[in-house]
């Protein structure tokens, strides 16, 4: 039996990057969490201990500092393209790599009603994603581009039901016609192409992301996942894959009659595990394959 080196990759993970804009006596931020993987002939490393064809993983540091600089930081979209293509196309070992980028969101505090140029807060929890993966050159050059979001959490008090579910002899859930449904949301879209108005297709993407949450009335999670999806492609002709991953952060009825006190569906326990983990991929059926190495990265998920 031969045994054989498999698929590999190497990169810097979580590079915390923060660019200040000070052209203007109005400053402007972007915080952002870079990681960067890298494919490529580097077989001699695993088996020999051989470094010749390594780029290091410091070296990919310093270079996601230098393009917070050096190249224009318009959205994390085109800022992975421009880092993704370099490492493709100047060094020469590398045949793929993929960027993956948090950016955290910061808004103006406000003083005297009045933003103020240069101090912010953190806004929210909610998180920008994107993940760029760019392999070959010439004519064979392929790229994908996802946008995406996480930690994205809603809730919704009626509109959700969960009943008719197959039951055995361990199943003590009962059905409802009426319950709280909240989750995490975690999103990403796949691109068809890389010419996209990338801020204008996250926050419409975000928009009917949330109003489907809102307003389809739901049989399961998995239905309303399906929706939203749906609904996104249904409006955005460039994007040909919705990925979609939910926990479902369960809300349950507490009993308050040893106190003499009725409940009805207006105290609840927020239970943050065990909790359902619902995940959906809803996307065209003529969507061209991204091929093997998508998944050999990162995978959509």
């Amino acid at each position: 039996m031969a045994i054989i080196l498999g698929d590999n990759r190497y990169g810097k993970a979580e590079n915390r990057i923060v660019r200040i804009f000070r052209d203007e006596s109005r400053h402007e931020i972007r915080d952002l969490n870079v990681s960067t993987a890298l494919r490529g002939d580097f077989a001699a490393a695993h088996l020999v201990g051989d470094q010749s064809n390594v780029l290091p993983t410091d070296t990919q540091k310093q270079t996601a500092y230098a393009f917070a600089k050096q190249k224009p930081l318009g959205t994390i979209e085109s800022y992975g393209l421009d880092l993704a293509r370099h490492f493709v196309d100047d060094v020469p070992p590398v045949t793929g790599a993929r960027v993956e980028i948090e950016e955290y969101a910061w808004e103006r505090v406000r003083v005297g009603g009045v933003e103020a140029d240069h101090t912010w807060v953190r806004r929210g929890q909610e998180v920008r994603t994107a993940s760029i993966t760019v392999e070959g050159s010439g004519d064979d050059r392929r790229t994908w581009v996802t946008g995406g979001l996480k930690d994205l959490v809603i809730l919704k008090s009626t509109g959700s039901e969960f009943h008719g579910f197959l039951v055995d002899r361990y199943t003590v859930l009962q059905p409802t016609t009426d319950r709280i449904m909240a989750t995490s949301l975690v999103a990403k879209w796949r691109f068809a192409h890389a010419e996209v108005d990338w801020d204008a297709a996250y926050a419409g993407i975000r928009r009917i992301l949330v109003e489907q949450y809102a307003t389809v009335q739901s049989l399961a999670l998995q239905q309303t996942l399906y929706e939203m999806g749906r609904a996104v492609l249904e409006a955005y002709d460039e994007v040909v894959e919705v990925r979609l991953s939910a926990p479902n952060k369960h809300h349950f009825l507490y009993d308050l009659s040893p106190f003499g006190i009725e409940n009805p569906g207006e105290v609840f326990h927020a239970d943050d595990r065990p909790y359902g983990l619902i995940q959906a991929s809803v996307l065209r059926d003529d969507a061209p394959d991204p091929g093997p190495a998508w998944d050999a990265y990162t995978g959509l998920v």
